[in-house]
């Protein structure tokens, strides 16, 4: 199926640039709407869905409405809009300065084709992988609220309840904070909690999404470049270090920094200071660095592609989102959650979700973990036949068949299993045919779920930690599972100390 054109909402009261930087636009393939002031464009976006523009581009100065009031408006009613600012040479401050307050990039005039290629590009990369739940409530002035809240996370298990215990420890502190989890496990929301927890929560919030950046162009983006310093480089601009100068930075995907561009990032965050690129003046800045990776950087060290001092210096509070298959007692809060934004986005009453649905997302691995169970609710609540959720709603894929059990109510099915009925009389290793305790789980079968369980603790004389190093999964996760399936811990556990 081809991928929809991204849309482009192009704001600004001069018909000739409309005309051409509406021409450029559609060179490129993307879908061009146009308005021609503030007040027609944000009016436009109100009565559209959310997520119906994927990028606006507004004149800094136009009447009714300019290019701040706009960007202030849809900062409240769609936080996780990119909007980039036109700007004419005299008042590039004004846009820096507006960068500061939410936008994402500005455009000096006379601009080329290149340069709207490329901010344009890197706008609709950060649309893309923030997706629909990186978006927070706005603020209510005087009005106080749970950070971790406001940003968004949702869930009461013991792993949310960690973290938000660690968010509220070290908010208020400058101490740099690294981030590590699977792809959307809400590693964003964290730091965005960290950000609003803090002293700096009125100053700018700056996200780079290092994946997303062409690495010849990394270090122009993080520590800005002179003008004519390379090709292309027309004019003077200030680079993220600076935007984010008293408030927070926020530097996504950490691990994709290439290995000749870690030194200056490690300059700048022991001693928070830099150059910009072709530059001989040393700025100073007072930023707090928030990292985040879903990949395991101390692997990236051994391996050479991540510097150890760097590694050491973002390292400094570690904080671990868990995967949704190790935190499945949230399931039905973040259901609930999205079902809500869901009905408020696209019209829709749906009411909640059935038992029988819901068992069979509680045995679904979810390797897109959080984002791609907010995309499965928003495409069940869109095609929902009647006032819930029901297993009937659930794509082919999440529902595991026997053709035996065609009696089952709908959305739950038995899985076959070659063993007798009684999990206590199966004997078998950790890993039958390549399948472990994950595959068990992604398979919904039970029965096998506790054999594999039963041997590992035979195995390791009840030690439960060393029973969960054995079968892949965290001690938590191994007691949660044994709970759901009725196995007694021992009372004295030799891991607990260890």
């Amino acid at each position: 199926m081809k991928r929809p054109q991204p849309r482009i909402l192009l704001v600004d009261d001069e018909p000739n640039l409309r005309k051409v930087l509406g021409a450029l636009l559609r060179q490129q393939d993307y879908e061009v709407h146009v308005e021609v002031d503030g007040a027609a464009a944000l009016a436009r976006v109100k009565a559209s869905p959310p997520r119906t523009f994927d990028v606006v581009i507004s004149d800094l100065r136009m009447p009714n409405l300019d290019g701040i009031g706009l960007l202030r408006a849809l900062t409240l009613h769609e936080p996780n809009l990119p909007v980039i600012l036109l700007t004419a040479h005299g008042s590039v401050d004004s846009a820096v300065e507006a960068v500061k307050l939410g936008a994402f990039d500005y455009l000096e005039k006379p601009f080329d084709r290149e340069q709207i290629h490329q901010v344009v590009a890197k706008a609709l990369a950060t649309r893309d992988r923030a997706g629909p739940s990186a978006a927070a409530a706005p603020l209510v002035e005087g009005q106080e609220l749970d950070p971790c809240v406001h940003a968004g996370m949702v869930g009461m298990s013991s792993a949310v309840t960690t973290i938000r215990e660690v968010v509220a420890t070290v908010a208020a502190s400058p101490s740099t904070v690294l981030i590590t989890g699977e792809s959307g496990t809400g590693k964003e929301l964290v730091a965005r909690a960290l950000h609003l927890g803090s002293p700096r929560r009125e100053q700018p919030f700056i996200r780079v999404n290092c994946a997303a950046i062409p690495s010849g162009l990394l270090e122009s983006e993080l520590f800005g470049h002179e003008r004519g310093s390379f090709t292309g480089a027309v004019s003077s601009r200030p680079g993220r270090f600076e935007l984010a100068d008293g408030g927070t930075l926020f530097l996504d995907e950490v691990s994709e920094i290439p290995k000749e561009s870690q030194v200056k990032l490690l300059r700048a965050i022991q001693e928070s200071e830099f150059e910009r690129v072709g530059g001989v003046r040393t700025l100073r800045v007072n930023v707090r660095l928030v990292a985040a990776t879903n990949r395991n950087l101390e692997e990236a060290v051994r391996d050479g592609s991540f510097r150890e001092d760097l590694f050491y210096r973002l390292n400094v509070v570690p904080v671990h989102l868990p995967p949704l298959r190790e935190r499945v007692e949230d399931l039905p809060l973040l259901i609930a959650h999205f079902i809500g934004r869901c009905n408020e986005r696209l019209g829709k009453s749906v009411q909640g979700i059935s038992q029988s649905a819901l068992a069979v997302l509680e045995r679904y691995p979810w390797p897109g973990n959080i984002r791609e169970l907010e995309n499965l609710i928003e495409r069940m609540v869109l095609f929902a036949s009647g006032p819930q959720i029901d297993g009937h709603d659930l794509p082919e894929s999440f529902v595991v068949h026997d053709p035996a059990d065609d009696d089952a109510p709908a959305g739950v099915h038995a899985t076959p299993t070659p063993f007798g009925a009684d999990p206590r009389s199966i004997r078998l290793p950790i890993e039958v045919l390549g399948l472990d305790l994950k595959e068990a789980v992604r398979a919904g079968s039970r029965l096998v779920e506790e054999a594999l369980i039963r041997e590992a603790l035979a195995k390791t004389d009840g030690n439960v930690t060393r029973s969960a190093r054995l079968l892949g999964i965290s001690r938590r996760s191994l007691q949660s599972k044994m709970k759901e399936l009725g196995l007694r811990e021992p009372t004295e556990d030799p891991g607990r100390a260890s």
